[in-house]
């Protein structure tokens, strides 16, 4: 094996990690859904790489990750897939809406399916409740957040 394939199966292996990493512990961080859940997992890997916990060595070990790992890192915590209901919520707080999507290609869509994965994965406290506000489009569900609408 060439350098080339063994450091493409490093890459493959710490994207695989992180990625299991992230979604073993999401559940922990208090209150779900939240800026301020997606920054305490910020701060438990860097206090278990080795990061002095301050706020210079926050920076430090976020400017380490960069942005294209941060990236993804923020997609996996705010992501959640049903297989049972074949449905993806998206829902990050920076964004102003949380997004339902089907996993397959034929795979229903509807309010009453969208609103059975809001509740599954607790995120009715952060959406508007009122399906009158939600847009059903072809392959997608939109649902506006609460702290977008105030």
């Amino acid at each position: 094996m060439d350098s080339a394939d063994a450091t493409g199966l490093q890459a493959t292996l710490f994207d695989f990690s992180i990625a299991e990493l992230v979604r073993q512990h999401r559940e922990s961080f208090q209150p779900l859904w939240t800026a301020e859940s997606w920054v305490k997992l910020l701060i438990w890997l860097s206090l278990n790489c080795g990061s002095s916990g301050d706020e210079a060595g926050m920076a430090r070990f976020v400017e380490a990750l960069g942005p294209s790992l941060t990236t993804r890192m923020r997609r996996v915590f705010f992501e959640r897939e049903l297989e049972a209901l074949d449905l993806q919520v998206m829902a990050d707080p920076a964004e102003q809406q949380v997004l339902v999507l089907p996993m397959g290609p034929c795979v229903p869509l509807d309010l009453e399916r969208a609103a059975t994965v809001i509740e599954q994965v607790q995120l009715q406290d952060h959406v508007v409740t009122d399906r009158a506000g939600w847009q059903q489009l072809d392959a997608v569900v939109v649902i506006p957040r609460v702290e977008a609408t105030a």
